[in-house]
């Protein structure tokens, strides 16, 4: 079961991994309310389960509260791969200095987890594979092990990540194992002008053989709460 981005964010902000603060809506009349509570000036993004949202024209900054209306009227009802937008999620923006990507998926094949990491992140993984191979780091999780700190610092150097995001790396596992998760990415996962790192998209895919553990996000993935 793939979760919606106001979801994951949820889940990471529940496991210690900072998200720029956010609400999501279905009312472009809230959505410039909620544009005035988070500051005014707003990236505005259509809450669908697939990717190309951007390049669809469903992630869009907006300058102030009445734009953010607008926008959310002109996101609300796109449909963007076979999804049609029933809802947007308004962030604030951030100030980025560097952008990375992280994942953790289940490789059947293997029997094992497997983390990919890239210090280039903000784009599509898949194109930064095949043009730059060696840009992205591959490597196999002993499940009996996990993601130790000593781990994750494997793997952010494999990756050419700054140290600073190993604690990251280590709570995004603790997302997969608790939450019963099959995928947990992030793209991107940015440093900012500030220091910080902060996860700015999510993906989150659960178990459906875990379904009846993770009843609070109904028969369609939808959430009963908002991210604040």
């Amino acid at each position: 079961m793939d979760l919606y981005e106001h979801q994951a964010r949820q889940l990471f902000e529940e496991h210690g991994i900072l998200v720029p603060r956010a609400e999501v809506t279905d009312s472009p009349r809230e959505a410039r309310e909620i544009a005035r509570r988070l500051g005014g000036r707003v990236v505005v993004k259509a809450q669908v389960k697939t990717g190309g949202r951007g390049k669809a024209g469903g992630v869009k900054l907006a300058a102030d509260p009445a734009a953010a209306e607008l926008t959310a009227r002109q996101i609300l009802g796109m449909d963007i791969k076979g999804h049609t937008v029933g809802r947007v999620l308004l962030a604030q923006p951030v100030d980025i200095e560097s952008e990375f990507y992280v994942s953790y998926v289940l490789d059947r094949a293997a029997g094992r987890f497997l983390a990919i990491a890239s210090a280039e992140g903000g784009t599509e993984i898949e194109e930064v594979a095949a043009s730059r191979p060696e840009a992205v780091a591959r490597i196999h999780i002993d499940p009996a092990e996990g993601v130790t700190s000593a781990k994750a610092a494997e793997i952010a150097e494999a990756a050419g990540l700054p140290p600073r995001t190993v604690d990251v790396l280590v709570r995004l596992w603790e997302v997969l194992v608790r939450e019963d998760a099959v995928l947990v990415e992030v793209n991107p996962l940015v440093l900012t002008g500030q220091g910080q790192i902060l996860a700015l998209d999510g993906k989150v895919t659960l178990d459906d053989n875990a379904r009846f553990r993770q009843e609070r996000w109904g028969a369609e993935g939808v959430a009963l709460s908002l991210i604040h």
